[in-house]
């Protein structure tokens, strides 16, 4: 059986700032398994927090790097990845999820009550996805068996709506 390439890869921290999954997307460690998993091209979406240095991220790697912080919609970006690893947030898990690509989902550990984990745990649980924290991300990258991941059933963004909102105290 010959392994799916994962030649573009694409990062979001969303509109906030995630320092940590930045700081370690773009280290020689997990470059190089991207690497592994046939990545030629990294996008970074980095939000609003430091310009990344793509120079010296570049020079880590054979993988062509580009960063940006914002713009209206990161839709082009994750209709063009074959692998997407992104913050925990609602917004961005679905629409990833929606446009049917494999996810690896990393927790910030240290937001407060953050509800972020259990929406990660939950949509990990049930398989659509993988989740990590920064520290885990190169062993998840490396173990995941990214064939293994369902889509997500139809009506099941409707129940999982509904679960959020009884969450977060809405119903």
């Amino acid at each position: 059986m010959m392994r799916k390439l994962y030649k573009h890869v694409f990062v979001t921290v969303g509109t906030t700032e995630f320092a940590d999954l930045v700081r370690i997307v773009s280290s020689a460690s997990v470059l190089q398994q991207l690497t592994d998993l046939g990545c030629e091209t990294l996008t970074i979406q980095f939000g609003r927090g430091e310009e990344l240095n793509v120079e010296q991220v570049q020079k880590l790697t054979t993988i062509r790097v580009s960063a940006y912080g914002l713009k209206s919609s990161i839709g082009d970006d994750i209709n063009k990845a074959d692998l997407v690893i992104s913050h925990a947030g609602a917004g961005s898990c679905l629409e990833v999820l929606e446009a049917g690509k494999p996810l690896i989902v990393v927790v910030n550990e240290t937001l407060m009550n953050n509800h972020q984990t259990e929406l990660a745990e939950r949509l990990s649980k049930d398989k659509n996805l993988f989740c990590c924290t920064p520290n885990t991300l190169q062993q998840t990258l490396k173990e995941s068996d990214f064939n293994q991941l369902e889509k997500l059933a139809p009506g099941a963004l409707d129940s999982f709506v509904n679960h959020l909102d009884k969450f977060m105290g809405f119903r």
